[in-house]
């Protein structure tokens, strides 16, 4: 790796998270089984652009409607790249359930730099009863926990005072930081969680200014396409220089509202296969195909940052 690329990389200090991190899709087949080739090489790539490391089994790799044997596949494949590039490996482990949750970190071979651990969903339980839960967790699990925190889909928030009790709970290094906004929660977070307690940057739309206020890195699915100005825009909020981050915060911006227009990760995997890094473009329902109306639109945009960021390459 070159000292370029490589000063796009931020490294994990002991157990202190920072950098870019790249939530992977799980590319399919034509025959619907997990297209692994696909995969370890969307893992090798993230890497090779810039990403610090990947997560495998978030949200975005569509976790929910993979089988038990696909889930552990899908983990084997990105730790084995992550071993051969010495990069840290985050994976999703954890339901609504904190019996389930345990079991799932019970289950996590060493190796693995943490687990990102969603706040429980569909149950609604109470803050309190979050922090229970967390705590139980945290307690037991064999690696470090990462909070991921997105009330849009769990349907639960979380207020400052919580969250700042997830951060000084040990074994909780981090929080995946999702709320749609910067609000108040998040300002009083910024200002008051230790210091070494990683808010990573969890919406794509927001993360430039919550790297502003100081956030470690980021998890980002639309990094799988444009990893290297992601990583770019991490470092950036970091050493600089400002103006010319904020303005690549907002071309990332435009992009990613492309790549978001339908459920994630539809469009990214339809960029992905019309681009040929993935096989199809296939999603598992309740998730549908992006339309052909989205998918060109987000092509055009991918398109369209691309160039500018090649022609300011060659001022």
């Amino acid at each position: 790796m070159n000292w370029t690329l490589w000063s796009l990389r931020v490294k994990l200090v002991g157990m202190t998270l920072s950098g870019l991190f790249v939530p992977l899709i799980t590319p399919f087949a034509a025959d619907g089984s997990v297209a692994t080739e696909a995969l370890a090489g969307l893992a090798h790539a993230a890497l090779a652009e810039g990403a610090t490391g990947i997560v495998a089994l978030g949200t975005t790799a569509e976790t929910a409607t993979l089988t038990d044997d696909e889930r552990t596949l899908v983990v084997e494949i990105c730790a084995r790249v992550c071993r051969e590039r010495n990069a840290p490996l985050i994976v999703g482990a954890g339901t609504n359930s904190t019996a389930a949750s345990l079991a799932a970190l019970d289950g996590l071979r060493s190796g693995i730099a943490a687990a990102l651990t969603v706040v429980p969903y569909y149950i609604r339980p109470t803050e309190a009863g979050v922090l229970a839960h967390f705590q139980h967790l945290a307690a037991a699990s064999p690696v470090p926990l990462i909070v991921y925190n997105i009330p849009y889909r769990t349907g639960r928030t979380l207020g400052a005072e919580t969250l700042l009790a997830l951060a000084n709970t040990p074994n909780i290094i981090g929080v995946k930081h999702a709320v749609g906004m910067i609000d108040d929660t998040t300002i009083e977070l910024m200002a008051s969680r230790p210091k070494d307690f990683a808010v990573l940057a969890g919406d794509d739309l927001y993360a430039a200014p919550l790297l502003a206020l100081g956030a470690a890195g980021a998890i980002l699915a639309t990094a799988t396409v444009a990893t290297e100005a992601f990583a770019a825009l991490v470092a950036g909020w970091r050493n600089g220089p400002i103006d010319e981050v904020r303005a690549l915060g907002h071309r990332l911006a435009v992009l990613s509202s492309a790549l978001f227009a339908e459920p994630n990760p539809t469009v990214i995997k339809a960029v992905l296969a019309a681009r040929g890094r993935i096989p199809t473009a296939a999603v598992r329902l309740p998730l549908l195909a992006a339309r052909d109306q989205t998918t060109a639109a987000a092509l055009a945009a991918l398109d369209h940052f691309a160039a500018h960021r090649a022609e300011r390459s060659m001022r």
